[in-house]
């Protein structure tokens, strides 16, 4: 029971980031297909922000009116929502629309804010819901979430990202030679070739090189109906999890745990007389000298300062230029450092599990 509990929280996690995360691991072959080409980055990184009109809305809800809103509902429309626009997208990321003297990929950028939008919410609902769940869980969670970018980036490994070979292109002219035998020595495109007549009425073919675009293993369609089955894997974990009948007695358990805490705060009263009152008292004592002190406001300033710059750099700034630091060097290049890059996050979780270190200034 405990290990079936501990797979649907990490399945449950996993649907908080999937969408996006495989949206950015599958940018380098959305890149070479769509109109907008390198600009491509910089418009989903300008829509993926927009979308935090999403938790934006839960705060100021949860804040004035902190009855009308229930986790549950909320995440079962996230996931709802979250599935069938893969499904959707998986069929409609290509079509361009005119728009401004131009072809756009519309259906694209609309698309993808809503896929944004589940995944920002994502971050003010799923929490509220895992408090209802014993704190040891909490960890598996945070282990599902950082799956949400390592299997999309592992599928986009196996897809590839496809080449860019050259091809010796061979043309026959149509036009009417020369009955006169000649020899000419042209250069098109860096390459040499020699245009022999040797026979009236025919004419040498004509060859230059040409760059073909080899497609990558599977298609972007199969990429965004795994990712949907992803999603539709993480919708049935949440139903499942929320049935579960000790979902909703685990946060009492936590109160019990407690209980020492909670007594030795408690004023104390006439009728608390004797050893027992005594043994809180020490207790209590006890735990007012093993609480540590407040952090400081210009520590708490530091910290929040730090991540909002690792938060605008990793989420905003480099993601848009990432087209033009990487493609550069051939979509293979560009493939693996956007899919890296995903990776890096779980695997930076795995490490800070193992060096359980909370001094800001070294971290930093």
């Amino acid at each position: 029971m405990a290990f079936l509990m501990h797979l649907l929280v990490c399945v449950f996690g996993m649907g908080s980031w999937v969408t996006i995360n495989g949206l950015w691991v599958e940018l380098p072959l959305l890149v070479m297909e769509l109109p907008e080409g390198w600009y491509l980055p910089s418009y989903l990184t300008v829509v993926i922000q927009l979308a935090n009109i999403g938790p934006l809305l839960v705060t100021l809800l949860h804040h004035f009116r902190p009855s009308c809103l229930s986790e549950v509902p909320i995440i079962f429309t996230l996931l709802g929502v979250g599935t069938v626009t893969c499904i959707i997208f998986a069929f409609l990321w290509n079509m361009t629309s005119w728009v401004l003297d131009g072809h756009h990929s519309i259906a694209f950028l609309v698309l993808t804010f809503f896929l944004a939008l589940v995944d920002c919410t994502s971050s003010v609902t799923f929490l509220p819901f895992m408090s209802r769940l014993p704190t040891y869980y909490l960890t598996t969670f945070f282990v599902g979430e950082g799956l949400s970018g390592l299997l999309p980036a592992l599928v986009a490994l196996a897809q590839g990202s496809g080449l860019t070979t050259c091809v010796n292109v061979t043309e026959i002219s149509d036009s009417v030679p020369s009955p006169v035998p000649t020899r000419e020595t042209d250069i098109a495109q860096g390459v040499p070739r020699a245009l022999v007549s040797a026979l009236p009425g025919m004419e040498a073919p004509l060859s230059h090189l040409e760059s073909r675009y080899l497609p990558a293993h599977f298609s972007p369609l199969v990429f965004f109906l795994l990712l949907s089955i992803m999603m539709a894997c993480c919708l049935v974990a949440f139903f499942v999890l929320q049935r579960q009948p000790r979902c909703w007695e685990a946060s009492v358990e936590d109160l019990l745990n407690d209980q020492v805490t909670l007594h030795s705060i408690r004023p104390r009263e006439e009728n608390d007389l004797g050893p027992a009152g005594t043994v809180d008292s020490s207790q209590g004592q006890g735990y007012l000298e093993e609480k540590a002190a407040p952090c400081c406001p210009a520590h708490l300033a530091f910290i929040y300062t730090l991540v909002a710059f690792v938060n605008a750099l990793t989420n905003g700034m480099l993601p848009s230029v990432q087209t033009y630091s990487c493609l550069s060097y051939g979509p293979v290049a560009y493939h693996l450092a956007a899919t890296l890059s995903i990776v890096a996050n779980p695997l930076a979780s795995l490490v800070s599990m193992f060096l359980p270190n909370r001094c800001a200034l070294i971290w930093s």
